[in-house]
């Protein structure tokens, strides 16, 4: 059986510089009846462990380190027992939850992850944070964004560590030269495509 992409929304607060939202996450579950990779189990631990059942979670994959996508990892990577991955330039985030810790392991550009004859390739793209990672499966036509592009543009750079021009180059260099069909599944709201989030991406360039 090939990898499926399941998608599973949980609801909690996203904290930093002093303020504490109200926020709905996607969770994604990438694998097939046996194994799977987690992408950014937020809030919910039991539920998301009662989501994959049986099957094996080869690794829990942050696509950056924001308190709403990784204040619960550990949580669940302890009940499904998996390691927790994440780019080390998100280490400062990092610590605001886990003090004096770090991550099971790291992701670095080009890092590829294989689940059921299907390859999730990180790719860098720095500007929401700075470790901030997105994973493209071809196979699957689909690049896991995180909150690097949303539908409707790029991610929020009004907070610590973040920067417009950045996330605008990285959207750009990274992501506007998938297929244009490419279906781009977000860490929160709707899902989208390269080819709708590119003219907006170009105006964003000037």
């Amino acid at each position: 059986m090939s990898a499926r992409i399941e998608r599973l929304i949980t609801s909690g607060t996203f904290s930093l510089d002093g303020g504490t939202w109200d926020v709905d996450n996607n969770v994604w579950i990438v694998g097939d009846d046996a194994e799977v990779y987690v992408i950014d189990p937020a809030h919910d631990a039991a539920a998301i462990a009662a989501a994959v059942g049986g099957r094996a979670v080869k690794a829990v994959l942050l696509t950056h380190g924001h308190d709403d996508h990784i204040r619960y990892a550990r949580d669940f990577a302890t009940l499904v027992n998996a390691p927790v991955l994440m780019n080390p330039a998100d280490q400062m985030l990092w610590e605001d939850i886990f003090p004096g810790t770090t991550p099971d392991g790291t992701i670095a550009d080009g890092d590829v992850f294989e689940v059921a004859g299907t390859q999730l390739t990180a790719l860098h793209t720095p500007g929401h944070s700075p470790g901030s990672t997105c994973f493209h499966a071809p196979e699957l036509g689909t690049v896991f964004t995180g909150d690097t592009l949303f539908n409707g543009g790029p991610g929020a750079t009004g907070r610590s560590y973040s920067d417009f021009p950045t996330i605008v180059a990285s959207i750009a260099g990274r992501l506007m030269t998938l297929p244009p069909e490419t279906v781009v599944n977000t860490g929160h709201g709707d899902s989208t495509t390269v080819a709708a989030e590119a003219p907006g991406i170009a105006a964003a360039q000037g």
